[in-house]
């Protein structure tokens, strides 16, 4: 496996070093601010740079190269594996749609012999990440892993975009496939936050939507929580998201507040929140952050010392919360995976893992530091 980085700096793709047969490149991932990598120029570029490579992508709220974030508007890493084959799934969607339906026939396109893994980018405001995950694990067996992201947009949420072998489109979900016995692909995930407060129950919502907990307004409740912060809603809500979870025994997963609705006193995530399920609010310090970034990366099992790719998706409002801080948790990662990890990926609005290597269902976390780390023989 042989990398090259570009930045993309004065409408221009500058190259870090000049080391691939660039017609070989079997894939190349981009991540960009919204106004970058929606321009035509950038995919074209990247085209012409790397005209047999597949390219994908999305916007972000924050570009990985290495172990920091780049100043650059666009970043890029080109990759050339040894003997391991790419297969790219591409699907289009419109509001009309079933967006469970859309997201399994993703998968149902790819060719299923000798696959071993399949990382996802998804627009990130108009698609459910919740059906997303439903929808490709019904699609896969269990010995399939299955990560990726949902695109971002800075703390704006107007627009997100995905790159998928032409120039970047909104309402598309990609899919890819990562084939052969060469390859070796580890995942994890983890959060850091904390839980506060007492456990509640979820007494009325529909699909991200949540009425109420308690039989208590969901909002006006929440905004008790909050105190003075309530008055910086709903940007300050990506400091408290919450965890919810089905009952007592089962593993929770974080759900990050969009959005609020003054006239229905109702808080909408990224995510489903379930009726009945329990939820308890959370908050976290900029040590615990770093510190689960840390646990992730020793949940990666090191299988060689070879060229090996790291692929990143962490949450935006971790970001937010670590502030100048943010590279910290990006240079314990490669602290912690070595030298030999090649690190790139983005700042999302909602993160696709499973919760060990032991179970493989997909599942859509918020406020989470999700790694993808893909070794060749």
């Amino acid at each position: 496996m042989q990398f090259e980085t570009l930045k993309y700096e004065n409408k221009q793709w500058q190259i870090e070093e000049n080391i691939l047969d660039r017609n070989r490149t079997d894939i190349v991932f981009t991540f960009g601010d919204r106004e970058s990598i929606k321009e035509a120029e950038v995919f074209n570029s990247l085209k012409e740079i790397y005209p047999h490579a597949n390219i994908v992508g999305c916007s972000s709220s924050g570009n990985i190269l290495g172990d920091s974030i780049s100043d650059s508007s666009l970043v890029a890493t080109a990759i050339s594996f040894k003997d391991a084959i790419i297969e790219v799934s591409v699907e289009d969607f419109s509001k009309e749609d079933d967006l469970y339906e859309v997201s399994k026939k993703l998968i149902n396109n790819l060719p299923k012999e000798n696959l071993k893994h399949i990382f996802i980018l998804s627009d990130g405001l108009n698609m459910n990440g919740s059906i997303l995950a439903k929808g490709v694990n019904s699609a896969v067996d269990t010995t399939i892993a299955i990560t990726g992201g949902l695109a971002a947009d800075g703390t704006d949420f107007l627009e997100t975009w995905v790159i998928a072998n032409e120039e970047a489109k909104q309402n598309r979900v990609v899919a890819v496939g990562f084939y052969g016995e060469s390859i070796t692909i580890e995942s994890s995930c983890y959060s850091g936050w904390n839980e506060f407060g007492i456990l509640r129950k979820i007494t009325k919502s529909k699909d991200n939507i949540l009425y109420e907990i308690d039989g208590q307004p969901a909002l006006e409740l929440y905004k008790k929580y909050l105190g003075v912060y309530a008055k910086n809603l709903p940007s300050s809500a990506l400091d408290f998201p919450m965890s919810i979870k089905e009952n007592q025994e089962s593993e929770p997963i974080i759900r990050s507040v969009l959005g609020v609705d003054e006239k229905r006193q109702a808080l909408i995530f990224a995510g489903d929140v379930n009726e009945g399920y329990l939820a308890r609010l959370m908050r976290a310090s900029a040590d615990g952050l770093i510190n689960g970034s840390e646990i992730a990366a020793q949940q990666i099992k090191r299988v060689n010392e070879k060229n090996a790719l790291g692929l990143i998706v962490s949450c935006v409002g971790r970001r937010l919360v670590l502030k100048q801080l943010v590279d910290e948790e990006l240079e314990v990662i490669g602290e912690t995976l070595s030298s030999n990890v090649q690190l790139t990926g983005f700042y999302s609005y909602g993160e696709l893992a499973p919760f060990s290597n032991e179970v493989l269902t997909c599942n859509l976390h918020n406020q989470t530091m999700t790694l993808t780390v893909i070794y060749e023989d």
